[in-house]
């Protein structure tokens, strides 16, 4: 039996998917798990939708495997996503022997596990579903924020929960995608230009939300989370990162319905970093044009 990993290796994981990529020579944006299963040898199938509480199973007898996955939540992207990971667990080096000594393994669903090897096959399954090359391309091609969160999941066919933390991986602009379940934090995903934000303190699962924000109004009505309502306003990074100075930040908040959490987005264009990049060239031009010898005709 393999070793458990202390930590994730989310290159590990992710390398894994775009190896698995190319050797069925996919360079779009949309990617079918069931295909790429079924070409692999992997029977797929769904469980009845009266058994809830895993999303997916991995099984193996003899030298064949099968996948199983949750019907009971009516989410053709969190079906896509649950197949996804386990696939990841039959490909990552390692995840078969340590999880399938005695003939399956079962996930659950949730983004904030602390087991490595369910970590690594989330990684395994977003890199998979959401093509690093051809996501950041199509992050170019649409609006920043919630609208191109919302147009790259319908494109990828993947959940608005999942496409928001990979494009808060991915997105050269300064965002937070903010998961929240009534008025306390349940996991946050940051952008690298948003952790630029001076003195930025991390957003811990099980923090409140901060009082006098958009999200905290919207969560004070289940109604708004159970239909799906979506809202926006002008927020502040400090209320939400305690940063040292103020950043004003575009706030979009909607309700994931039956899940009963709700999806928030924050995005603050003061730290994106092409504008950023645009400031320290400025910054060098005149640095460099300060420098320069005068010549005299």
């Amino acid at each position: 039996m393999s070793d458990k990993p202390k930590l994730a290796r989310r290159t590990y994981a992710e390398n894994a998917a775009r190896a698995v990529l190319r050797e069925m020579q996919i360079t779009g944006l949309y990617v079918d798990p069931v295909e790429i299963a079924q070409r692999k040898g992997i029977v797929v199938q769904g469980k009845p939708a009266e058994v809830d509480g895993v999303s997916g199973i991995l099984v193996k007898a003899g030298d064949n495997f099968g996948i199983m996955y949750a019907t009971n939540i009516p989410s053709e992207g969190f079906q896509r996503f649950s197949i996804a990971h386990e696939i990841g667990h039959y490909c990552i080096g390692g995840h078969v022997d340590a999880l399938l000594s005695a003939g399956m393994h079962v996930s659950r669903a949730g983004f904030n596990s602390n087991n490595p090897f369910e970590q690594e096959a989330d990684f395994f399954a977003a890199a998979l579903l959401m093509p690093e090359a051809a996501f950041r391309r199509a992050i170019d091609d649409h609006p920043v924020g919630l609208v191109g969160i919302e147009t790259l999941h319908k494109e990828c066919g993947t959940s608005l929960t999942a496409c928001g933390i990979r494009y808060a991986g991915l997105t050269r602009n300064a965002v937070a995608v903010i998961s929240t379940v009534g008025q306390s934090v349940d996991w946050c995903f940051m952008s690298g230009a948003l952790k630029a934000a001076e003195g930025l303190k991390w957003l811990w699962k099980g923090a409140p939300v901060p009082g006098g924000t958009l999200t905290e109004a919207f969560n004070a009505n289940p109604d708004n989370v159970r239909t799906g309502c979506n809202d926006a306003g002008v927020g502040n990074l400090r209320d939400w990162f305690d940063t040292r100075r103020s950043y004003s930040c575009t706030e979009e908040v909607v309700g994931l319905g039956q899940y009963g959490r709700t999806l928030t987005i924050l995005t603050c264009n003061a730290l994106n970093i092409d504008d950023m990049e645009a400031d320290e060239e400025d910054d060098d031009d005149a640095l460099v044009e300060s420098w320069m010898p005068r010549f005299r005709r």
